[in-house]
């Protein structure tokens, strides 16, 4: 998949990560702060649950939440998803036994050449690494990327 990323190792922010790195008052803000200098990766699925837990669970205006991930899609390296990443996502929620979320965002980096994926998610973390036709992606949490 063609993009624009140069020579720039990108590294894949879940949603769980971005919510607490946009989030000044979330609990593991901490942790997800110093991503700030990180050449991130996003996906539509990252962007639209994060405005979901952001307005839902943070309890955040829709207006600013929108403006925010907005400004984000603007530094952040954005893959498209396309049905070739919606296949891959299904053999990967298959193989790893994922739900369609996980897996789905999993393929969209594994197939964009993400080689690293920050989350808090346990059982994404438990897994360390995922593969498929020779690319390989590990998983951490934020203080390890």
């Amino acid at each position: 998949m063609g993009d624009a990323r140069g020579d720039k190792e990108h590294l894949g922010v879940d949603t769980n990560v971005l919510v607490s790195f946009l989030d000044a008052e979330h609990p593991d803000h901490k942790d997800a702060s110093r991503l700030g200098d990180a050449h991130t990766a996003t996906n539509p699925t990252i962007i639209h649950e994060a405005y979901h837990t952001l307005v839902y669970a943070q309890k955040w205006d829709r207006n600013q939440a929108t403006d925010v991930l907005v400004d984000y899609l603007d530094t952040t390296l954005f893959l498209n998803q396309t049905k070739e990443i919606t296949k891959i996502g299904l053999s990967l929620g298959m193989e790893y036994a994922l739900g369609g979320r996980d897996s789905l965002i999993l393929a969209n980096f594994l197939l964009n050449g993400i080689e690293k994926m920050v989350t808090f998610d346990t059982s994404l973390l438990e897994l360390e690494r995922i593969s498929m036709d020779g690319r390989v992606m590990c998983i951490i949490l934020p203080s390890d990327a």
